[in-house]
């Protein structure tokens, strides 16, 4: 057979050279010492970026705690304030609300009086006239 036109048999070998071929070069990379320095710094380096992300993420989780303390803290802060201005209110309302009752209470006192005084005053009339 001519040289450029290979037959199945020898397309066959030449596959399997080609495999050998890489594997013998894939077995001399795995046991090239330089390749095993690269693998663990490589795999040093990938562990300092694990190390970092977990850091990263403790940090990020401290803060989301002390953010939600914070926010708690500062609600029931919230919560007492507005408490105690209900309660002001309330004690407000309550005065404002005697206060009130006595001013109806004086007012009916005084219109009590002039009534009376009136009265008195047409009985006078009255009993002067005779």
């Amino acid at each position: 057979m001519a040289k450029h036109d290979p037959d199945l048999k020898d397309r066959f070998a030449d596959a399997q050279k080609a495999r050998e071929a890489a594997l013998a070069k894939f077995r001399a990379r795995a046991d090239d010492p330089e390749a095993a320095e690269r693998r663990a710094q490589a795999a040093a380096q990938a562990a300092a970026r694990e190390a970092k992300r977990v850091a990263a993420e403790e940090a990020r989780k401290e803060r989301v705690a002390q953010e939600k303390t914070e926010r708690l803290r500062a609600a029931e802060e919230r919560r007492i304030q507005e408490e105690l201005e209900a309660e002001e209110r309330a004690r407000q309302a309550e005065i404002d609300r005697l206060a009130e009752k006595e001013r109806l209470e004086i007012l009916e006192a005084e219109q009590k009086a002039r009534r009376d005084l009136r009265y008195a005053a047409r009985k006078a009339r009255k009993t002067g006239g005779r």
